[in-house]
């Protein structure tokens, strides 16, 4: 067994984000913690992440290759695969965790009921639901870094300058969608937090 370590600091920031991505797109069980110094932990991750049908052909390197170069450009297929793959059945518990009901409705634009009904799978989520889900579920792993529950709960409705004054709720209205201007300036302004741009 290895002993390696992730030496390199933007290898360790890229493992911490696949892990804390997973964990808010609901694909790491709860209060499991990652030791992103290990390159086992990347692995851990990338199970998991396999196991919702995302990333399936990425491997983990051998040992013998298994240096920061090798692990830094896994992580960016991995981190890459899961921006591109919404998982509601596993976003809907983990986001409604975190922002709560009312706000995750509100946020998502739909109503209390429908929403009880998707989470609860008695509707299958529509695509566009399901998407406007996975970015908020992205948008929350990237303020995790830096914000607990409430923090993050907050920053979405708390005005900001480089949102010329609005809140990213504000942004957040109807049936956006996630490459629409606002909500792409809001993904960015949330994935600045962890200085690694979005994907």
């Amino acid at each position: 067994m290895t002993t390696a370590t992730l030496t390199s600091s933007h290898v360790a920031r890229m493992a911490a984000l696949a892990a804390i991505r997973a964990a808010s797109m609901g694909l790491i069980p709860p209060g499991e913690v990652a030791n992103v110094g290990d390159p086992a932990s990347v692995g851990r991750t990338l199970d998991h992440v396999q196991r919702a049908g995302i990333g399936r052909g990425l491997r983990m390197p051998s040992d013998e290759a298994r240096d920061a170069e090798a692990l830094a450009a896994l992580l960016e297929e991995l981190l890459e695969a899961m921006a591109a793959s919404p998982v509601p059945e596993s976003e809907w518990p983990a986001v409604e965790r975190v922002l709560g009901s009312e706000q995750l409705a509100g946020l998502l634009g739909i109503s209390l009921s429908s929403l009880r009904r998707y989470a609860s799978g008695t509707r299958t989520t529509p695509d566009e639901v399901a998407v406007r889900l996975h970015f908020l579920a992205l948008v929350v792993g990237d303020l995790a870094g830096s914000y607990n529950d409430l923090g993050i709960r907050r920053w979405f409705m708390r005005k900001r300058s480089q949102l010329d004054g609005h809140a990213p709720a504000d942004l957040l209205q109807g049936s956006w969608d996630p490459e629409d201007a606002g909500p792409s300036r809001v993904r960015t302004l949330a994935a600045a937090l962890l200085d690694i741009p979005a994907t």
